[in-house]
């Protein structure tokens, strides 16, 4: 379980002890009620390219702001705010290949780097929480789990590749409720993209994670599935993208938006699924 001094900061709060080192751990649990974000900064020669692939597949990659080129500054969803700083740990690809996990990128950041803050599934959790959906990764203080699947994004460029899904495991009477909390929430990934039958996904395991932590299902919990913002990460090992900075999964930007704010809309769709 999160530790309630860190339950208690304010999003601005939390990012202010994320730049200082005070905390570099997962934000799951954290500023509950607040939009959490997933990490891009591509290239600007691959900026366009990427965000038609956003475009195209909105439940994995929901658009929430992009940068200027060169600009690490957070314009519209939170105030003072850099994305070179203000993420508990960040991944930074070469070749498609991950060549660091680090606490921030000041030393990566170039003039032609682009930054994508794209919604994630975190965003919903209070929300479901405050309909009496479980959250077994919260219970056991364990990260979501998330899954590269056998379903195809649409491709925009050289942007192609595999849906990653996250998946929490949901009490067979609570599914549908689970469905009309988050299917308000499109920034947030909007609705399950799968339930149940993880093999349909290509999932033979759910022990067997790509990311995050296996699960921790309990007697009659249904597996639940969400387009997942680290897709672009299995897209970027895919293609071998030559240079690409995301978050580590579980550890997100948090925004000062809260996650009932109707200026958070995006559309209906997922990767031709």
């Amino acid at each position: 379980m999160v530790e309630a001094s860190l339950a208690a900061l304010s999003p601005a709060e939390l990012r202010s002890a994320i730049r200082s080192g005070d905390y570099g751990g997962r934000t799951p649990g954290l500023a509950l009620g607040y939009v959490q974000a997933n990490l891009v900064v591509v290239e600007q020669d691959d900026a366009f390219d990427f965000l038609r692939f956003c475009v195209r597949n909105p439940a994995a990659a929901p658009v929430l702001e992009v940068g200027e080129p060169g600009d690490p500054r957070i314009a519209q969803l939170a105030r003072d705010s850099d994305i070179r700083f203000d993420l508990p740990r960040y991944r930074v690809f070469e070749e498609g290949v991950v060549v660091a996990e680090t606490e921030d990128i000041e030393a990566y950041w170039r003039d032609d780097l682009v930054y994508f803050l794209l919604g994630c599934s975190l965003t919903f959790e209070a929300a479901l929480l405050d309909g009496g959906v479980p959250l077994r990764h919260l219970e056991s203080g364990s990260a979501v789990p998330a899954y590269i699947t056998n379903v195809e994004c649409t491709p925009a460029g050289r942007f192609q590749g595999p849906l990653v899904v996250s998946m929490r495991p949901v009490p067979g009477d609570l599914v549908a409720r689970a469905v009309s909390i988050t299917e308000r929430l499109p920034a947030g990934h909007g609705a399950p993209v799968h339930i149940g039958a993880p093999e349909a996904l290509g999932i033979s395991d759910l022990a067997a994670v790509d990311y995050g932590e296996p699960p921790n299902v309990e007697p009659g919990d249904i597996p639940v599935f969400w387009a997942c913002g680290v897709t672009p990460q299995a897209i970027a090992e895919h293609v071998k993208l030559s240079f690409m900075i995301s978050h580590a999964p579980g550890h997100m930007y948090v925004t000062d938006v809260r996650s009932d704010s109707h200026s958070l809309q995006a559309p209906d769709a997922s990767c031709g699924y």
